[in-house]
């Protein structure tokens, strides 16, 4: 199967995946939320946003894993390839065995000296914490096969997998409504488990169709694993570093508000991980190739793909994002029964930074697949590790929670000034040809299409028709702007060649040919 076939048909999978995840994810929180309130909710959103930004660092270990596996696969290196599973086994065996032991250490701290959590849910909350804890050691050794399946590209077992995971959780929120137990000690329970249950199907699934991925203890090169050691220990350090700046900012929110607005902070993150998700999904597609070409010496097939990567992750988060700024109020009230103060600043600001991120996003992949990471990694973390003496210093001087997301988005721009320098030195990529053909060509249909989109806004009353017709707005205009000022004309042949691809395969009689 030809590479850009490749990437479209998993792209398709993972965009399947989903939109049936987001909209049962999206009830599911409704579920929790009214089963849990809105204290017992912000405490959830508090205590495992551990384990949930370690999603973010599960994301991170499986890139730096998956780059040795795309890299020697695309090498056609069999025996390296199986080394190099078998060596990141142990590698995340031993970085799990770590986190646990730093997290339980961290926990006692937290709960004695730091978190502002009512004296009768104490309890609770250390036991969800020591669950949410083991469900972080299950996510961190699973790493080595999701890396195995990424690198073969498989996108469609891993929709599966992720819309069956959904469904679970859906499953979990519904029943949740009629326990009797402490229904936030019994939620956290079963999630633990279902974290075993991905890790054991991800593992026999791996077993029976990659025959690199069986484990053999004494199949490891010291030196590859020294030196995936030395990668991932800095892909962590990036990692940590978005870790310590959201869960570090939940902290101190509620150090100076209490638990109920980690319950606005919580909603805010789950709104903008949905709406980004068409975003990160084509990111992750699109990874496997990007870092192959680096593997098999194309450097400028390379840097062209990060390129594309951070302009169409930006419009894709564009089009979502763009209705959902506007009309968070209304969104926010058909999606949740109680709505917690500060969630519509929240989302909003949250939306307007993971936009900045997009923009970038790409030459993050660039940079990793080259392999030297060491200084990118600790100057990003210093960098995104600034927003907690910032955060703390604003809320100490009485200005309102939502300065410490203004301070967040501020933060992201000097963080994409600085990737762009990271790929220049790395990549050799002109700092000129990301402004034109990423820069100007996103920003310029993008903001069009936000100011078509606002007509609605000013001229119709709130509700769903006013919904749907920024929606539609967005969608027409944006397409239309894309079209005209957003795309090179290699870029303008490709996608209609995709375009025609996947309409001759719903129907051959549609595709009007070429005129020559």
């Amino acid at each position: 199967m030809q590479a850009a076939n490749r990437v479209v048909l998993n792209t398709g999978f993972l965009y399947g995946k989903m939109l049936i995840s987001m909209f049962i994810a999206l009830y599911a929180t409704r579920l929790v939320l009214n089963a849990l309130g809105v204290e017992d909710y912000g405490i959830f959103n508090l205590v495992s946003g551990i384990v949930a930004m370690l999603s973010f660092l599960n994301s991170s270990m499986t890139l730096s894993t998956q780059r040795y596996m795309s890299f020697f696969l695309g090498a056609g290196d069999e025996g390296k390839l199986k080394t190099a599973f078998n060596s990141s086994v142990w590698l995340h065996l031993v970085i799990g065995i770590v986190v646990v032991g730093l997290l339980e250490i961290a926990g006692i701290y937290l709960f004695n000296n730091v978190l502002n959590i009512p004296v009768e849910r104490l309890p609770a909350a250390k036991i969800i914490f020591h669950f949410m804890t083991l469900s972080a050691f299950f996510v961190i050794i699973s790493v080595p096969y999701d890396a195995i399946i990424n690198t073969h590209e498989n996108m469609f077992f891993v929709a599966i997998l992720g819309i069956l995971e959904s469904v679970v959780r859906l499953s979990i929120a519904i029943c949740l409504q009629y326990a009797a137990a402490d229904k936030l000690i019994l939620y956290c329970g079963v999630l633990v488990l279902l974290t075993v249950v991905l890790l054991i199907a991800k593992r026999v699934y791996c077993a029976l169709h990659y025959k690199e991925s069986k484990i053999n203890i004494r199949d490891f090169d010291g030196k590859l694993l020294k030196e995936m050691f030395a990668y991932s220990g800095w892909g962590m350090v990036g990692a940590s570093g978005v870790i310590a700046k959201t869960q570090g900012v939940a902290m101190i929110l509620n150090v100076f508000f209490g638990t109920v607005i980690n319950a606005a902070f919580g909603i805010a993150n789950q709104v903008n991980a949905q709406l980004s998700f068409f975003a990160v999904t084509m990111l992750q597609s699109l990874n496997p190739q990007l870092v192959k070409s680096e593997g098999s010496g194309n450097r400028e097939r390379m840097i062209m793909l990060s390129l594309m990567a951070c302009k169409f992750s930006f419009y894709l988060m564009a089009f979502f994002a763009i209705p959902a700024l506007i009309e968070m109020p209304f969104v926010l009230k058909l999606w949740l029964n109680t709505i917690p103060e500060h969630t519509v600043i929240f989302c909003r600001l949250i939306i307007i930074a993971s936009l900045a991120y997009q923009l970038s996003a790409g030459l993050q992949m660039a940079v990793h697949a080259v392999g030297r990471i060491g200084t990118y990694q600790v100057i990003m973390s210093i960098l995104l590790l600034l927003n907690l003496p910032g955060a703390y210093l604003l809320l100490k001087a009485g200005w309102p929670p939502a300065s410490v997301l203004v301070l967040s988005i501020f933060l992201e721009c000097v963080i994409t000034a600085y990737r762009i320098f990271a790929a220049k030195r790395h990549t050799g990529m002109s700092v000129g040809v990301f402004l034109q053909r990423v820069v100007w060509s996103a920003m310029v249909p993008v903001g069009f299409s936000a100011l078509a989109a606002l007509i609605p806004y000013y001229f119709m009353e709130e509700g769903f028709a006013r919904l749907l017709c920024t929606g539609m707005i967005t969608v027409a205009t944006l397409t239309l702007f894309i079209r005209l000022m957003g795309l090179t004309p290699y870029e303008k042949e490709k996608l209609e060649g995709i375009i025609f691809k996947v309409i001759a395969k719903l129907h051959p009689r549609l595709v009007i040919p070429k005129a020559n």
